[in-house]
């Protein structure tokens, strides 16, 4: 492997932004070189999946969070492209509807879990529920009971968070989460690629700006939730997302790592399944004769 993916992995203790890079290249020389080990990459999370759907005891979960423009559909679509359609499920987490209003938090995140052998990818997520909420003040169209809204609220749900994810990895479904770390900067320049190249107009949003003039408040519920939620069981990776080629790179390459870790491999068959493979074998053949 090209990069130490670990040097991206949150600390689990008293996390910092700041401590962590927006642009980063590691030791990969160029963006045609970057493009060469993704393709390699890609590669292997075809023969991964194969293996993940064929094992049939592991699900794997993808989260993608980050600031408007960060880059989470291009890097979805393109570490994505290699892999086998019928064996992902993309979900993307936009404003609550009525139906998912009148419900937990949670409510509409279960029942987009991955199934075994599938990989499952979450375009926003759960965290929603203490970052754009919060940022805010959305909790009262939650509907909840006004005496549970209390000043500790958030660290409630950020134990809730920790422990809805170890259920999932007690369950088989693997987590890992991505924070794609953009600088202000980079944002400005998207947003103005946007507005200037007419294929891209129609990604631009008025509430692009309002979202952007609370920057500040995002970064610092985004390092709160990471800093509460990142563990052994569900780890936060911090993306330096300027460089999309490097970014997308470095995505596919720790989901290689973690599937890896997984040992996954084809169903192994039995001696008496291995001598039936030759009685099938010579009834096709005399279907010739």
């Amino acid at each position: 492997m090209k990069i130490n993916v670990d040097k991206f992995k949150a600390r689990y203790k008293k996390f910092r932004l700041k401590d962590y890079w927006t642009t980063y290249n590691s030791k990969v020389d160029s963006k045609s070189e970057g493009k060469e080990l993704l393709d390699d990459n890609i590669g292997e999370l075809a023969q991964l999946q194969d293996k993940l759907y064929a094992y049939d005891r592991y699900a794997l979960l993808l989260i993608f969070q980050g600031m408007d423009a960060a880059g989470k559909d291009g890097a979805i679509k393109h570490v994505m492209s290699g892999l086998n359609p019928q064996g992902v499920q993309v979900f993307s987490f936009k404003q609550p509807s009525a139906e998912e209003m009148d419900h937990d938090y949670l409510w509409r995140i279960n029942k987009s879990l991955p199934e075994r052998g599938r990989i499952g990818i979450f375009n926003r997520s759960h965290y929603e529920d203490v970052l754009i909420v919060r940022v805010h003040d959305l909790l009262k169209k939650r509907k909840l009971p006004q005496h549970l809204v209390t000043k500790n609220i958030w660290k409630e749900r950020f134990k809730q968070i920790r422990n809805f994810e170890e259920y999932l990895f007690k369950n088989g479904i693997v987590t890992i989460k991505f924070f794609l770390n953009i600088s202000e900067e980079e944002q400005k320049k998207r947003f103005m690629k946007r507005l200037e190249e007419e294929s891209k107009n129609w990604k631009f949003s008025a509430s692009d700006i309002e979202e952007r003039k609370h920057w500040d408040e995002y970064q610092k519920c985004f390092e709160d939730a990471i800093d509460n939620t990142s563990t052994e069981y569900a780890p936060w990776y911090i993306i330096p997302a300027d460089k999309k080629w490097f970014a997308r790179l470095l995505i596919s390459e720790i989901i290689v790592n973690e599937m890896n870790k997984l040992k996954l491999d084809y169903p192994k068959l039995s001696d008496e399944q291995i001598k039936m493979l030759d009685v099938y074998k010579d009834k096709l053949l005399k279907e010739d004769s």
